[in-house]
């Protein structure tokens, strides 16, 4: 008989292990929220081509690889790019977008980014932490906001590009749209 109610008791409990997270799941339904904090910056990448150093703003420290040309595949760049409030690069700076991306398919435009945002002016003070696929061929893309210090401590968030302008391989202007949903 206490077998009968040792093995009741055990598959009430996993019965309710399964059906409580489910219940704890439904209980709070998704409701979008709106952001606590949001920035809309231009980032401006001048590629180093050789000549121009002194305008450079980064350069490649890894070529693409052979095994394809036209997407880039394999190249690394490093940058420490200026951020404006505007699309205007001798627009005075807010900060900086530091880190590097790589081209990362062999049939395909797209790019992976890890950077940060180090700001430093009467505005903000402290950093923001990027990563994500630059999927280019997108209008706009959603890149994720991991972390950040100063103004921005432990931020969580969404940092969504759009190509603001193109000029051949050493300059491009992103917009970023960035949604910060966790701010302390």
């Amino acid at each position: 008989m206490s077998t009968i109610v040792a093995k009741s008791s055990i598959l009430l409990v996993l019965n309710f292990m399964l059906v409580f997270p489910s219940v704890l799941a439904t209980k709070y339904p998704f409701e979008e929220s709106k952001p606590c904090k949001r920035l809309v910056l231009y980032y401006h990448d001048t590629l180093f081509n050789g000549t121009d150093a002194t305008n450079a703003t980064s350069a490649t420290v890894a070529n693409m690889t052979g095994l394809d040309r036209e997407h880039k595949f394999g190249m690394l760049v490093v940058f420490n790019d200026p951020l404006t409030k505007d699309h205007h690069l001798l627009s005075p700076a807010v900060g900086r977008a530091q880190g590097f991306y790589f081209y990362d398919m062999k049939d395909d435009y797209t790019a992976w980014f890890a950077y940060t945002l180090v700001f430093n002016s009467s505005e903000h003070k402290g950093t923001l932490n990027i990563m994500g696929a630059d999927l280019m061929y997108e209008k706009t893309r959603d890149l994720s906001v991991v972390g950040g210090t100063g103004d921005f401590f432990m931020a969580r968030g969404i940092c969504t590009f759009q190509t603001d302008t193109f000029q051949g391989d050493y300059y491009f202007r992103l917009k970023m749209d960035i949604k910060l949903y966790e701010c302390y």
